[in-house]
């Protein structure tokens, strides 16, 4: 179980999204008490409203969008200080967007910056003679406590990561099946799954409706996992990409084009090694 800050369980997480241009903009609403010490977001020109002003943006590298509001904040406020940020935000994504050309591979270093679920976490390599080699997520971090000393260790700890990644994505990916598995209706019995790292592809889906999953996946949000899963369930009734196909994937998740289009999106850095 991943170990949540105090700060993050006095949150109550919202979702939004508004269209700038032929751009459809997806954020996510962090509300906090209203007493919180917040910076406020300066809109030139402009003079927004008491709640709005409490209103802070802020645009991640893997180019998600949160407004962290208070609690007396109405949704309209919240929109209101978004579309008044909107060019910014925009521009923001796309710079972040333009920096995945320039992904380097990973060292495996602390500092580094490791995925799972959707969220982001820095990567922190520590010497623990006297104590067990392990994984584990802590405070935001991914702490990878190694017996040697040695310094060039770099494979090691990406041996380390990597099991970590296929021990959790497979009790993930048996969740995801399981939740989203009553939607696809013309599927009788619970399909059999593995999981192996692939180059170009999330998943596959053979002739027999058994499913092969990408252990990197399990680095995207439970939504983006659902979208891969059920992309292959429906293979299991139209083994191709033809109209039924979309129709069918379409029926059992409308919002598909948007949430591939943030794993694509994504998918540089999620495959990084």
């Amino acid at each position: 179980m991943i170990n949540i800050s105090a700060e993050i369980k006095a949150t109550k997480q919202e979702n939004g999204v508004f269209v700038y241009g032929e751009e459809i903009i997806h954020y996510d609403v962090i509300r906090k008490a209203t007493g919180s010490n917040n910076s406020t977001v300066v809109i030139d020109g402009d003079k927004p409203s008491k709640a709005s002003r409490k209103v802070i943006i802020k645009v991640h590298p893997d180019q998600r969008v949160v407004a962290t509001a208070p609690n007396d904040a109405t949704s309209e406020d919240i929109q209101n200080a978004m579309l008044k940020r909107a060019r910014w935000i925009w521009q923001s994504i796309k710079e972040f967007a333009t920096q995945h050309d320039y992904v380097l591979p990973r060292q495996y270093v602390s500092g580094e910056t490791q995925f799972y679920l959707g969220r982001r976490y820095v990567l922190k390599v520590l010497n623990q003679p006297d104590e067990l080699t392990t994984v584990k997520l802590i405070r935001g971090k991914l702490e990878v406590s190694l017996r040697s000393e040695k310094a060039i260790r770099s494979k090691q700890v990406k041996a380390l990561i990597d099991q970590w990644y296929l021990h959790h994505a497979k009790n993930v990916f048996h969740e995801r099946l399981q939740a989203v598995l009553p939607k696809a209706t013309w599927v009788k019995d619970m399909p059999t799954f593995k999981v192996m790292a692939m180059k170009k592809q999330w998943g596959s889906c053979s002739i027999k409706g058994n499913l092969m999953l990408n252990p990197h996946l399990v680095k995207a949000s439970k939504e983006c996992i659902d979208y891969v899963i059920l992309h292959e369930l429906c293979h299991i009734a139209e083994h191709n990409h033809s109209d039924k196909f979309w129709r069918l994937l379409a029926q059992v998740m409308p919002n598909w084009k948007e949430v591939k289009a943030r794993l694509d999106g994504m998918a540089e850095l999620y495959l990084n090694e």
